[in-house]
């Protein structure tokens, strides 16, 4: 991320009224190696020299768009899963997955907290930033954020997502216990990203479990503990991706100290405007697999004109983007076209034609 899309990013957040919008995306593996030809997913783990020229690639060809959190080094769902001890399973052209530790269980598990500067996947995940930083940095761009999967999500990878669900109501204390040691694991994660890159000024944490719970839930089991890890560094972006449903966690979002949230394509953006309120920017929402991945140029210009025109022309607090990040299979003149329609047509215009 350039210094002048952070400073658009900073004024959004900050709920500046903006003449056109601002434009970003999520973007990672799903998307970036098969995207830019240069690797097979696989090659693009594996390989630090083929995820720098998949990530530079992508900021070169789309120089209007802040890709977020920008240069992210992962292993798809993999890395925290790999500090408490998940098998993890690779393959070529598919994102890798981590077993859980057990199953059929609904009890909660006992775990210990992991070393952040040793377990699993993570020196390998803070090591590339570390090498790349200065290449990075070089071609104008900073690295902003400090990343994690959220704690309900890694929680769901170690037991399974159902028998994590079961456990939260058959057995709330070892949930809680469970939920403490990947919180304090994850508090411990996000302030050493910070420490060793000192341009980290935000906090992006992604957890879809957050959407199968309703509000009480909500509030029990999910905003105590990212409330935790937002606050563990001082920073600007409190970012929280959630693109499962996001009717009960969007009200208590701004509680948590979240000031910008990614949600999913099937909530309107002027419904989600009004559930999470004044505080909270909104990254989002046309639908990111049937109109940006599948669609034709035409049909993502029409989807982006309909959401200025639910925007009423209010572009403040609001990042164009879709519902999630990007999908596998977007192509190139598809996203010049979400670009071209959000930063160069009026709205009243593209809407007339249809």
């Amino acid at each position: 991320m350039t210094p002048t899309q952070w400073e658009a990013l900073l004024e959004v957040v900050r709920g500046k009224r903006l003449d056109k919008p601002l434009c970003g995306f999520i973007a990672d593996s799903p998307w970036l190696p098969e995207w830019s030809r240069k690797a097979s997913i696989l090659d693009y783990y594996s390989s630090e020299r083929l995820w720098l020229e998949a990530n530079f690639e992508a900021v070169r060809t789309f120089p209007d768009a802040i890709f977020l959190p920008g240069f992210w080094s992962e292993y798809g769902m993999c890395t925290e899963p790999s500090a408490f001890g998940s098998r993890l399973v690779w393959q070529e052209h598919e994102l890798p997955f981590a077993e859980p530790l057990c199953r059929n269980s609904e009890k909660a598990l006992t775990l210990e907290k992991p070393d952040v500067t040793s377990a699993g996947l993570l020196p390998f995940v803070l090591r590339r930033l570390v090498h790349a930083r200065p290449a990075i940095e070089a071609e104008g761009h900073a690295i902003r954020f400090a990343v994690a999967r959220g704690p309900l999500n890694i929680a769901s990878f170690l037991m399974g997502t159902t028998d994590f669900l079961m456990a939260m109501q058959i057995d709330p204390d070892g949930t809680h216990a469970m939920l403490e040691v990947i919180t304090a694991f994850l508090e411990d994660w996000i302030k050493l990203q910070a420490h060793a890159i000192p341009s980290i000024r935000g906090v992006l944490l992604l957890d879809d479990i957050v959407g199968f719970l309703g509000p009480d839930d909500v509030s029990q089991f999910a905003m105590p503990y990212l409330k935790r890890v937002f606050g563990c560094i001082d920073g600007d972006v409190r970012f929280f991706h959630n693109d499962a449903n996001g009717t009960s966690c969007a009200p208590q979002l701004g509680a948590a100290g979240v000031n910008l949230f990614n949600f999913g394509f099937e909530h309107p953006i002027d419904e989600m405007r009004a559930r999470v309120g004044s505080g909270v920017a909104l990254l989002g929402n046309i639908p990111p697999r049937d109109v940006l991945a599948a669609g034709t140029p035409e049909a993502v210009r029409m989807s982006v004109a309909a959401m200025k025109q639910a925007l009423g022309n209010d572009y403040s607090r609001v990042i164009f983007s879709c519902g999630g990040g990007l999908p596998p299979g977007v192509p190139t003149e598809n996203l010049k076209a979400f670009l071209d329609e959000a930063l160069n047509h009026e709205p009243a215009i593209r809407a007339g034609k249809g």
